[in-house]
């Protein structure tokens, strides 16, 4: 009963009908993570239903807590389609291959019943918007490790914190609680999207936490990023690996620099995905199949976005794990395969995608 009395049920299922669950080994996954998170106090239930409970969120069935993702019926299927961004919606048109003079939502459910479901999600992500069909990164592994540096004894960490959101600054979160130091840095020109929430939520998440704020478009932007770099022991980034190499921030070149450096890079599908598809919680979440079935059969979201706390607990664990090792590795994580591994059924050992030694 782990799920309702961490509050996931009032996130999980119809807006009409009783909460539900999915049916996966969610409990022990996370437990399992609390627990190599130890001795640090992880209270459960704010991490995966803190954000809703500022919002007032509730469950919705198809429509996602927050509104802007939707399991929407295909010709032969189903599919998740994440709205979040306006430019979503200016790229629906094209998605569509025609002209959206109604609802959006109404127009992709009318243009989806007549179309399979991997091939507009496939649609979807080559424009850029984040969709997935249910299971469709079931196998998705939620970690690949590279050694590339030299390990070295551990001693006080330096994290360097270039994430947004919730999965990033959560693991980043976390290790400053475990005493790291950690220091936020922001593109002045693309500000963290969790600044427009409430916030709490983003306070939070970044108590304690040094703030810098730098423009990546000019030479001084950039050098003052690369000295920040220089002095951090661990990196926390959620962007695609060109983005940060036109910045002049080349994980594999940063990890053999020095011993003892650990890079954690969070993506959708990780850093190798032939497509770099584009992924935000609850999409991601589809994509690995955790999801939950209403009563009538269809499927459901769980929680809310909830591979990105998820994602935010397993990162923090590994990164510890690579601390104790001496680091030197290059820590992919893949939000959707984060899903997968906490959906995966099985008894064996929930804790080894993590465990680096």
């Amino acid at each position: 009963m782990t799920w309702f009395s961490w509050g996931l049920g009032e996130l999980t299922g119809a807006a009409d009908g009783p909460p539900t669950a999915p049916d996966a080994p969610v409990a022990a996954r996370v437990q399992a993570l609390v627990r190599a998170l130890s001795p640090l106090s992880i209270d459960v239930s704010q991490v995966l239903v803190g954000r809703a409970a500022l919002h007032g969120w509730r469950r919705a069935g198809h429509v996602s807590a927050n509104g802007s993702c939707r399991l929407v019926r295909a010709a032969d299927g189903w599919l998740a389609v994440n709205l979040s961004r306006p430019t979503d919606l200016d790229l629906l048109p094209a998605l569509l291959e025609a002209d959206v003079t109604t609802d959006p939502w109404t127009a992709l459910t009318t243009a989806a019943a007549t179309r399979p479901a991997a091939e507009l999600a496939a649609r979807a992500q080559l424009l850029g918007i984040p969709a997935a069909v249910p299971h469709s990164a079931a196998t998705l592994r939620p970690l690949r490790t590279s050694l590339l540096g030299e390990p070295a004894p551990a001693g006080a960490l330096v994290v360097l914190d270039l994430s947004a959101m919730w999965a990033g600054p959560l693991c980043a979160h976390l290790l400053g609680r475990a005493g790291a130091q950690v220091v936020k840095v922001e593109d002045v020109r693309r500000p963290d999207g969790a600044r427009f929430g409430p916030p709490k939520f983003y306070d939070d998440l970044h108590r304690g936490h040094a703030g810098v704020v730098l423009d990546f478009s000019t030479p001084e932007g950039r050098t003052a990023l690369s000295n920040l770099a220089a002095d951090a022991d661990l990196v926390i980034e959620s962007s695609r690996p060109r983005a940060l190499r036109r910045l002049g921030l080349v994980a594999e070149d940063w990890l053999t620099a020095a011993p003892g450096r650990t890079w954690i890079s969070i993506t959708g599908y990780g850093r190798d995905d032939p497509d770099q598809r584009v992924a935000f919680g609850d999409d991601a979440a589809v994509a690995g199949g955790l999801i939950a079935t209403a009563p009538d059969g269809t499927p459901v979201f769980c929680g809310d976005a909830i591979a990105d706390p998820l994602t935010g607990l397993f990162a923090a664990a590994a990164a510890l794990a690579s601390r104790r090792a001496g680091g030197g590795h290059l820590l992919d994580i893949a939000m959707a395969g984060v899903a997968a591994h906490t959906a995966r059924p099985g008894a064996g050992d929930p804790g080894s995608e993590w465990a680096l030694c």
